[in-house]
């Protein structure tokens, strides 16, 4: 006797697919009708904040506000005051090193030598073998947070930097196209081993960074992105948050706490398929 077992049809997954869009458009237009204000208000601050995107295509559009986006568009007005607050430095999307003031690029390099000196890669080598995507956090949103690896350096008082992780892409592994959903900081990504092809890289937008070419790449991650690793090697890059550029950068500190405190209990949400370690 032979058992078959069949995916899903397409027909099924299509007409699921169009009653999500559709409950979400009923209720979209309820929300409209009872709260026309605060509609038209969100409906400004989405458009301004997904137009910053290049290109903008029905897809960023779609993702954006019916997608994985929509918790980056109920931020949306949160976002916009990090714009403000951090002028006259203009939001580039992605930086480069010299892009940052010489405050700023002096810690990312420090701490880009720090890194180096630990040995990540073969402390974690072992812990990874069988995870897909695997995370582990030192530091936060501005707090500590103790691991298996000690690594006193990464728990100092950093000015400017706010997070380091490390995120680790085992063999053939990509994620999804997907927002950040908060801008009072900047990501900047390390390779932290050595990439041999062209097979592992990340998209921002209309920006393509190869880490065999580029090993430091520096975004703001509410623009939508996706990481890529389809090489037969593991993947190690440095995850780091850095304050944005600004005049008065105690202004960003009482954001990014408030960024913690809300996210604390919400983690899963963002990491959700990843393995948090520690």
């Amino acid at each position: 006797m032979t058992v078959t077992t069949s995916a899903p049809r397409p027909q099924k997954l299509a007409l699921k697919k169009k009653l999500k869009f559709a409950a979400l458009g009923l209720g979209a237009i309820g929300f409209a009708y009872f709260f026309p204000k605060l509609t038209l208000f969100y409906a400004i601050c989405g458009i301004y904040d997904v137009s910053r995107h290049r290109p903008v295509t029905w897809f960023v559009l779609r993702q954006y506000f019916v997608g994985n986006g929509v918790p980056t568009w109920l931020l949306s007005p949160f976002n916009i005051l990090m714009d403000i607050l951090t002028l006259p430095y203009i939001n580039k999307g992605v930086y480069q090193l010299s892009d940052l003031p010489p405050p700023y690029r002096a810690e990312v390099e420090r701490l880009i030598a720090v890194s180096k000196s630990q040995n990540l890669v073969g402390q974690l080598a072992e812990r990874i073998k069988q995870i897909d995507r695997t995370m582990i956090f030192f530091k936060w949103y501005g707090e500590n947070v103790d691991t298996f690896l000690d690594t006193p350096a990464f728990h100092e008082k950093w000015k400017y930097v706010q997070t380091i992780g490390v995120s680790v892409f085992n063999k053939k592994v990509s994620t999804s196209k997907h927002f950040g959903p908060i801008r009072p900081t900047l990501r900047v990504l390390y390779n932290l081993n050595d990439i041999d092809d062209r097979s592992a890289y990340i998209v921002v937008g209309n920006k393509t960074s190869y880490w065999k070419d580029n090993k430091l790449f520096i975004f703001d991650d509410t623009l939508m992105h996706q990481s890529f690793n389809e090489t037969d090697k593991v993947r190690y890059c440095l995850f780091v948050d850095i304050l944005r550029p600004s005049l008065a950068p105690i202004l960003l500190r009482p954001f990014v706490k408030l960024v913690h405190i809300l996210f604390k209990s919400a983690n899963f949400i963002f990491y959700k398929k990843w393995k948090v370690i520690r």
